[in-house]
């Protein structure tokens, strides 16, 4: 009876060390840190080679593009702290100087190198009334 407990809870050590390794393993390579700009050029050694989700701004004329070509270079900050982004592909419609961007890639000793398809640049609200216009109200 001894051992057959035994046996049994050998068992389901090995069981919980094995899934405890994979799961590990998954999130460990899985694992994309949402930063935005000035969180991470405070450090940048500590975020290089990490996989991250990075939110800030286009810098105003910024934006080069290589002719002929889908490389794109430009700058993106937030609360003052700046990065240089490259990016080879094609940018969402919204991608423009002064919006709002999350970008998806590492961060190298050369800037902030985007992954395929890793441009998000958010919409502008289309309910933000414009500035210095009262809301009106609708009678019904």
């Amino acid at each position: 009876m001894k051992a057959k407990s035994a046996k049994i809870g050998a068992t389901v050590v090995v069981i919980a060390l094995a899934l405890t390794g994979l799961m590990y393993s998954t999130l460990r390579e899985g694992t994309e840190y949402y930063k935005h700009v000035e969180e991470v050029m405070a450090e940048p050694a500590t975020w290089q080679g990490k996989a991250l989700q990075l939110h800030g701004f286009v810098v105003d004329k910024s934006i080069e593009r290589r002719p002929d070509t889908l490389e794109y270079r430009f700058r993106i900050e937030s609360k003052g702290k700046v990065v240089q982004a490259h990016y080879t592909g094609i940018v969402p419609d919204t991608f423009k100087h002064g919006s709002e961007v999350v970008l998806k890639g590492t961060l190298g000793p050369d800037g902030f190198s985007v992954a395929p398809n890793g441009v998000m640049a958010k919409c502008p609200s289309k309910y933000e009334p414009a500035k210095g216009v009262a809301p009106t109200a609708s009678g019904g």
